[in-house]
């Protein structure tokens, strides 16, 4: 008997093509979710996917017809031009658990990437491991050690989180360099189901994990996308930031036009009046390249402002304080918020800046009880064992041991004041009060005298007198001021690489 090898061939790859079949694709269709394949085409460039392990099913011989590719679609493929690995999960077929072979699958795509140097991006939905097939000692004790591919950021990951992301869809998410929720997401350890029972309450799943507790509360979401579209979409606008692995430096993009000379702006964007709130996006759209900035955290910690952007063409990252809440000042969050941006772009040859305008850190029950000592403590040990250039720029006030945190004391190695920067310990007011215990109201006349003393030496000149500042500048040259410190300061030796010193720092804590 003849075997027809090209038919028998042709029928296998149709079924694994097929998922979990055309009931299920069609009313993932119908919710307006992309099926894993349909994201996998969205992500890379057109025609560029080649797979690996299409023909992969679970070990377990009574699904191994009703397991294509085992859950999970893993391959090659090129994200403008430039080569990527993915590991999508298919929730068609047994809700994206993971088995034995689809964790086989997904370690030789970590460990493929690492080695060659690329990127690794996580499509994730999944119902979390496949239950019947861990249980007992044989389950758990069969499992590999795959910690060891928790020690990188020698290559970006990235992650979107489409639907329920429970198990390694979570553990993926959360040890990602970028991670984007898409609305209605549930990213948790163990579903609302679950946990019902374990608890005996009923537990919602935006309650339990949705895309508001992680865009804002935990700050796990760096992103948060209303689509599938445009999740993938942010993270292909991400990945161009960003080299393919930490041995080179960032890829250098064309400057649109009429991106320089628009400093004047900032003179009516920026009141000189320390009391006055404004938007410091405003500045950053100011200073990056013309549509280039790329907001990370968005929701999280919104007294600062961490972004990515181009300056003359060159992946820079933004850390600023934003007078438009908080009036600035520090929190716990923004605190983890910082650190967290610093280790990225230390890990990937980002230069970072610095833009200054922050009371103090914010005092009280709240902040203690949020651990804001040891966040603090953070983002200075990051900040000291970072080895990217840093510039720092301040705008106005610039009080206390934020004026350290944000690049003050030479923590940085470029540093500049704007005219009209003010820099002091505390806000003279406060000291008045702490000092001598008294109030405008009180005393006025007093009161004036003393807070001329305490205000004393306290203008960006006086700090540029003890050369605590190289320069200080009209802010209408903050963009020629940075481009001049970045290239003072670039890594030349090394072709623009650092040292890596953070790169085993967690991505979550």
């Amino acid at each position: 008997m003849t075997i027809d090898h090209e038919l028998r061939h042709k029928e296998r790859r149709a079924h694994a093509l097929a998922m979990g079949g055309e009931r299920k694709l069609a009313a993932r269709a119908e919710r307006g979710e992309l099926n894993a394949r349909e994201r996998v085409a969205r992500l890379f460039d057109e025609d560029s996917f080649r797979e690996t392990g299409l023909f992969a099913t679970s070990n377990v011989d009574a699904d191994q017809h009703v397991t294509p590719a085992d859950g999970k679609v893993t391959g090659t493929g090129r994200v403008e031009g430039r080569r990527a690995g993915v590991i999508a999960y298919d929730f068609t077929v047994k809700g994206a658990s993971s088995g034995a072979v689809s964790n086989k699958k997904m370690g030789h795509l970590k460990e493929l990437t690492a080695r060659t140097g690329i990127p690794l991006v996580y499509l994730a939905e999944s119902t979390g491991v496949r239950m019947p097939d861990v249980m007992g000692g044989t389950g758990l004790g069969n499992a590999n050690d795959r910690t060891r591919f928790l020690r990188r950021r020698t290559n970006p990951w990235v992650s979107a989180a489409f639907g329920y992301s429970f198990g390694s869809a979570a553990w993926h998410t959360v040890s990602s360099d970028f991670a984007v929720l898409r609305k209605g997401a549930v990213m948790a350890v163990s579903s609302p189901q679950l946990v019902s029972r374990a608890t005996g309450q009923q537990v919602d799943g935006q309650d339990l994990g949705g895309w508001k507790l992680h865009s804002e509360i935990t700050g796990f979401a760096d992103a948060v996308a209303g689509t599938d579209e445009e999740a993938i979409d942010l993270l292909r606008r991400f990945l161009s930031y960003l080299p393919a692995h930490n041995g080179e430096a960032p890829p250098v993009a064309p400057v649109p036009a009429g991106s320089a000379g628009r400093g004047s702006q900032l003179h009516s964007i920026v009141p000189p009046e320390r009391t006055k709130v404004y938007d410091v996006r405003k500045v950053i759209e100011v200073v990056a390249d013309l549509g280039s900035v790329f907001p990370i955290k968005e929701r999280y910690g919104k007294s600062l402002v961490t972004s990515l952007c181009r300056i003359n063409g060159q992946s820079v990252g933004i850390i600023a304080n934003n007078p438009m809440f908080k009036g600035g000042a520090i929190d716990a969050a923004a605190c983890a918020k910082a650190t967290s941006f610093i280790v990225l772009c230390d890990s990937y040859n980002i230069p970072l800046v610095f833009l200054v305008d922050q009371p103090g850190f914010l005092i009280g029950l709240d902040g203690e009880r949020g651990g804001i000592v040891g966040k603090v403590i953070n983002w200075m040990n990051a900040l000291s064992l970072a080895t990217v250039p840093k510039v720092t720029v301040m705008l106005r006030k610039n009080y206390g041991q934020g004026y350290v945190n944000m690049g003050g004391a030479w923590t940085t190695d470029a540093m500049a004041a704007w005219w009209t920067a003010e820099v002091s310990f505390m806000d003279p007011r406060s000291a008045v009060g702490v000092v001598h215990g008294i109030d405008q109201a009180t005393d006025p006349e007093l009161y004036e005298r003393r807070l001329a003393e305490m205000a004393k030496d306290s203008t960006g000149y006086d700090v540029a007198r003890v050369y605590g500042v190289q320069d200080v500048i009209d802010p209408a040259d903050t963009r020629e001021f940075i481009l001049g410190a970045l290239e003072d300061n670039a890594l030349s030796r090394t072709g623009g690489v650092g040292e890596h010193l953070l790169s085993t720092w967690p991505t979550s804590y």
